[in-house]
C-alpha cells in the first residue's frame, strides 16, 4: 500500500523533553485503531484493533495494524492501554502479544474480560492485566495516567489522559455525551473541564459522526420502538445486533420480558459475550426469560426471540446462514420479524443489503435503522464536539478515528471555537509535541497486515490484486508442447478457462495466432520457455481483450519434449 504522503521523510530522533505521537491505524478508516505515545525512549500503546475487509479484500479475514515501526522496539512498551471492548479497538490485541507476550494490559473490567475469551481462543494465557477503573491513576515509566469515564455504545469505555514532562494529552477513546444512558453512566464532563483548566496540549478526539450536527439520538429513545415492533409482531422475532453491544441486548431482553416471551443467543461470540456481562454485572437477564436455542424451537413462534450475531452482514454470521436457509436448527418462516439493530460500518452495505433482501425473499418484515429507530450512533454529533472543545480548551487537537472526511470536519469544527493548532494526520504520519505545539514530523511505513486463516501478513496487495483478477474476469490456462529437436509446437495448444467461457471451443479461433507466433519466436532465436510463455500470454491477452473485452488471468505453460 503506497504512503498517502510521499512528500513526508522518516523522522528525525525525537527531542529530548518532547513526546511523539504514531498512529499505525484508525486515522483514515472506520477501524484498526492503535495509536502509539513515545517519550524519553519509552512506549505507550492505546488500542490495537481489527479492521473488517471490504469486497475488494477476497478471501482476506481481517485486517491489523502494521507492528513493523515498533516491532524493533517492543521492549521498550510500557503496556498496552485499552479504551473499551469493541473489536477495531482490542481485535488485533492477541496478535500483538505473540510478538512480546508480557506487555502489561490496561483497561476496565468489561474490557479486559471480553479480551479475555479472544486471548484464550490465541491460547494465551499468561498475560499481565491491570484493571483500572473511572478515577484512576497510574504511572508507568514516564507516564502518568488519568481514566476518565465516557458513554458509548459498550458500558465500561474510558477515555485516557496521560501525563509526560513534554506535556498533557487527552485522548477521548469513542465517545458521546447521552445524558439518559441506560446504564446512568455519563461522560464526566466534569473531568474533561477541571484536565482543561490544567491545561490540555494535545487533544485527540473521536471524528466518526463530525459531519452529523446537532446531538447523538439517547440511547432510551429505542426502547419504546422497539416495544411497538414485539407488540405488532405475531411471530417469532429475530434481533440481530453487534455481539458487544450490551445495551441492545438489555433493550431486546426487556421487550422480550414484557410481551411475554423466551430468548435464546444464536452466534458463539453472542453466547460468550453475554454470559461474560451477566456475570459481570452489566447485563441483568431476568429469572426464566432465558434458555437454549434448540428448547425455545418447541415454543409456539410467537414466544420466540433469538438475539443474534450477523448485523453487518458477515457471511458465515449466524443472520447470514438464517438468509441462505443453511442455518443448522433456525429456519425462518413467512411473517417472521427481523430487526437489525445496528448501524452499517463503511463498506458493508452491500452485504447488509444482500442479508435484507434474502430475508425479504423468505417472507420475514425486516426492520432496520433505514425505517425505523432501531439503532443510535455510539459517536458525538457535531454539537457535542464543539461542547467538548470549549469545555477542554485545548492547545492542539489532533482528530482521529474516522474516515478523512470525518476528520477534516472534526478539525473544521475544532478551529470554529478557536483551537490555536489543529492537525491532520493519517496512518503512519508522526506528529511531535515540543514546546506544547504539535507539527507533523515525518512519516512512517505503515500498511495493512491481511489475515487469511492462519497466515498472517503473508498476503500481500499483489496477492488480493490476483483474487480480484480471477473473482471478477477468471483465468485462461493455455498448455503447448514444443519439440525440442525441430523447434515445431508439436502438441496444443490446449486451452481451458474458468469464470470465463462455457465452452473451450470458444478458444479455436486463437489457436492457430499462438502456434504462429510460437514459431516465429523460435525461428528468431528464443529458445527461453519464460520468453515463449510471454509470448504466449500476450497472444491470448490480445484477443481476449479485442473480442471479449475482458482480462482474465492468463497461465501460459510451455513444455519442451
Amino acid at each position: 500500500m503506497s504512503h498517502p504522503h510521499p512528500e513526508l521523510s522518516t523522522p528525525v530522533p525525537l527531542p529530548k523533553g518532547a513526546l511523539r505521537v504514531i498512529p499505525l491505524g484508525g486515522l483514515g478508516e472506520i477501524g484498526r485503531n492503535m495509536t502509539v505515545f513515545e517519550y524519553d525512549g519509552r512506549l505507550l500503546v492505546v488500542d490495537c484493533g481489527v479492521l473488517f475487509p471490504e469486497d475488494h479484500h477476497p478471501g482476506v479475514d481481517l485486517i491489523l495494524p502494521d507492528f513493523d515501526p515498533i516491532r524493533d522496539r517492543l521492549d521498550d512498551v510500557e503496556a498496552l492501554v485499552l479504551t473499551h471492548g469493541h473489536e477495531d479497538h482490542i481485535g488485533a490485541t492477541p496478535y500483538l502479544l505473540r510478538e512480546r507476550g508480557d506487555i502489561p494490559l490496561v483497561g476496565s473490567q468489561l474490557t479486559l474480560a471480553l479480551l479475555d475469551s479472544k486471548l484464550r481462543e490465541h491460547r494465551l494465557k499468561e498475560t499481565v492485566h491491570h484493571t483500572v477503573e473511572a478515577g484512576d491513576r497510574m504511572s508507568l515509566g514516564p507516564f502518568d495516567l488519568e481514566f476518565v469515564a465516557v458513554n458509548h455504545s459498550i458500558p465500561d469505555a474510558l477515555a485516557v489522559a496521560i501525563r509526560t514532562g513534554a506535556g498533557l494529552v487527552l485522548h477521548t477513546g469513542d465517545f458521546k455525551m447521552d445524558q439518559l444512558p441506560l446504564d446512568g453512566r455519563i461522560t464526566d464532563l466534569r473531568a474533561f473541564a477541571r484536565l482543561g483548566e490544567e491545561g490540555v496540549d494535545l487533544f485527540l478526539t473521536d471524528s466518526t459522526n463530525a459531519e452529523v450536527p446537532g446531538f447523538t439520538t439517547a440511547e432510551k429513545d429505542i426502547g419504546p420502538v422497539l416495544d411497538r415492533v414485539f407488540q405488532k409482531s405475531e411471530q417469532r422475532i429475530i434481533v440481530a445486533c453487534f455481539a458487544s453491544h450490551v445495551h441492545r441486548v438489555q433493550q431486546a431482553l426487556d421487550a422480550a420480558v414484557a410481551h411475554d416471551r423466551k430468548v435464546a443467543y444464536v452466534g458463539r461470540s453472542m453466547v460468550r459475550n453475554m454470559q461474560v456481562a451477566k456475570e459481570l454485572g452489566y447485563l441483568t437477564v431476568p429469572a426464566g426469560v432465558l434458555v437454549d436455542a434448540k428448547e425455545l424451537a418447541d415454543l409456539p413462534p410467537e414466544r420466540q426471540v433469538l438475539i443474534s450475531t450477523g448485523s453487518q452482514g458477515e457471511p458465515l454470521s449466524a443472520l447470514s446462514r438464517i438468509a441462505q436457509r443453511s442455518h443448522s436448527f433456525v429456519h425462518l418462516e413467512e411473517g417472521d420479524t427481523v430487526v437489525l439493530a445496528s448501524s452499517l460500518i463503511p463498506g458493508n452495505e452491500n452485504a447488509v443489503y444482500r442479508v435484507i433482501n434474502g430475508l425479504s425473499r423468505l417472507g420475514a418484515n425486516v426492520v432496520h435503522k433505514g425505517n425505523a429507530l432501531v439503532h443510535v450512533s455510539g459517536h458525538a454529533s457535531a454539537g457535542e464536539l464543539l461542547y467538548c472543545y470549549n469545555i477542554v480548551r485545548p492547545r492542539n487537537v489532533l482528530p482521529v478515528h474516522g474516515e478523512i472526511r470525518h476528520m477534516r470536519a472534526n478539525a473544521d469544527l475544532a478551529r470554529a471555537t478557536g483551537v490555536p493548532h489543529v492537525v491532520m494526520a493519517e496512518d503512519g504520519v508522526v506528529v511531535d509535541l515540543v514546546d506544547g505545539v504539535a507539527r507533523i514530523a515525518g512519516k512512517v511505513d505503515c500498511g495493512y497486515v491481511f489475515v487469511d486463516g492462519s497466515s498472517v501478513g503473508d498476503i500481500t496487495e499483489s496477492s488480493l490484486k490476483d483474487r480480484r483478477i480471477l473473482g471478477e474476469e477468471g483465468f485462461i490456462s493455455v498448455i503447448v508442447v514444443i519439440d525440442s529437436v525441430t523447434g515445431k509446437v508439436s502438441s496444443g495448444p490446449e486451452i481451458h478457462a474458468r469464470g470465463f467461457a462455457e465452452s473451450d471451443a470458444t478458444f479455436e479461433d486463437v489457436k492457430p495466432a499462438i502456434v504462429d507466433a510460437l514459431d516465429k519466436a523460435m525461428a528468431n532465436g528464443v529458445h527461453d520457455s519464460y520468453q515463449l510463455q510471454q509470448t504466449v500470454r500476450r497472444v491470448v491477452g490480445r484477443w481476449v481483450s479485442r473480442a471479449h473485452r475482458r482480462r482474465p488471468m492468463i497461465i501460459p505453460v510451455v513444455i519442451e519434449a
